[in-house]
């Protein structure tokens, strides 16, 4: 914060006439500007960096409510997805994997999906409790940590807090695993395509 007595209480503004701006300055403003100044400032940076904003409407890519505003348009603050473009390709040849967490009753399930809305939809449970990129790799690796808590011959698992602590870590700052997981769709269809 730039220190200024109380001598400096006038705008240090010069016009494009070369007369001194005479408005005052409200106190406690960091800098000597009077509010008409300040506000072309502030104008200027938001055209410059963007402005924090509620978007028109939800984002396409991850339903987010929250935007960059800029003179060329909106970007969501979420995903970075340029808010009313739609994507250019399909996920199709080239999906996001996850390993997914479900719990139904005392049991929870570890499995794999690059389809996880479908795959979720027609499995029991109660609950999604967390996703974690990767595919079949991963999977087995999860499914070799936890063996001594598997249900023989299933992809079910005890509860035990092992497996809870693990699921917890997957979780930390993660309000919405659906949420979590649309990111990173938009995400990968947002990066650059190598063909």
């Amino acid at each position: 914060m730039v220190e200024r007595d109380a001598s400096a209480a006038r705008c240090s503004i010069v016009e494009a006439d070369g007369v001194h701006c005479s408005r005052p300055v409200a106190a406690g403003t960091p800098i000597a500007l009077c509010a008409g100044h300040l506000l072309v400032a502030y104008d200027w940076v938001a055209r410059e960096v963007g402005e924090l904003d509620l978007l028109p409407g939800p984002c396409p890519a991850c339903g987010a409510r929250v935007g960059v505003h800029y003179p060329s348009g909106w970007i969501c603050a979420d995903c970075e997805w340029r808010y009313g473009e739609l994507p250019d390709r399909a996920l199709g040849d080239d999906p996001v994997e996850v390993v997914y967490y479900l719990r139904y009753r005392d049991r929870v399930k570890i499995g794999t999906s690059a389809n996880p809305r479908q795959r979720v939809a027609s499995l029991p449970h109660d609950e999604v409790l967390a996703f974690e990129r990767g595919g079949r790799r991963l999977e087995r690796r999860r499914h070799e940590q936890f063996a001594r808590y598997r249900g023989a011959g299933t992809e079910w698992f005890d509860v035990h807090d092992v497996l809870l602590e693990h699921i917890a870590g997957l979780a930390v700052g993660v309000d919405d695993p659906w949420a979590q997981y649309d990111r990173w769709v938009s995400r990968h269809l947002a990066r650059p395509r190598l063909d």
